[in-house]
């Protein structure tokens, strides 16, 4: 509520006996002060590689400590094959083979569905 000079107004005191604050007038939004125009961050090649280079480092250095961590010798059976190698070695082995298994199933998929978007597209009469 506001009277009509603008003043604000106070309302009566509510049920518990505090003071309710004071209503201010509603008239137009206060204008912000402006604002200079934010400049973009341009992505550049060099900067992504320099972002890849420092993953691969703090990578490298994890494999470097996990292959400290695991130096004692394993005995391991495959087809056949004995070796004796350290446990490191043998966890990223496998960790190597299980990635190359799911490359070889998304290049697969991948293959797929260009096959089929070409099949579709000879289909399809442009207009």
């Amino acid at each position: 509520m506001t009277t009509p000079q603008g003043a604000p107004t106070v309302q009566p005191p509510s049920a518990n006996g505090t003071r309710p604050e004071p209503v201010q007038p509603t008239s137009a939004p206060q204008a912000s002060p402006p604002q200079a125009p934010q400049r973009r961050q341009l992505r550049t090649r060099i900067s992504g590689v320099r972002t890849a280079l420092i993953a691969g480092f703090i990578v490298l250095i994890l494999v470097v400590i996990f292959v400290i961590q695991n130096a004692a010798a394993v005995n391991i059976s495959f087809l056949g094959a004995h070796l004796r190698v350290s446990l490191a070695v043998a966890i990223l082995i496998a960790a190597i083979a299980g990635a190359l298994v799911m490359t070889a199933a998304g290049t697969a998929r991948i293959t797929q569905l260009r096959q089929v978007m070409r099949r579709d597209r000879r289909k399809t009469p442009t207009a």
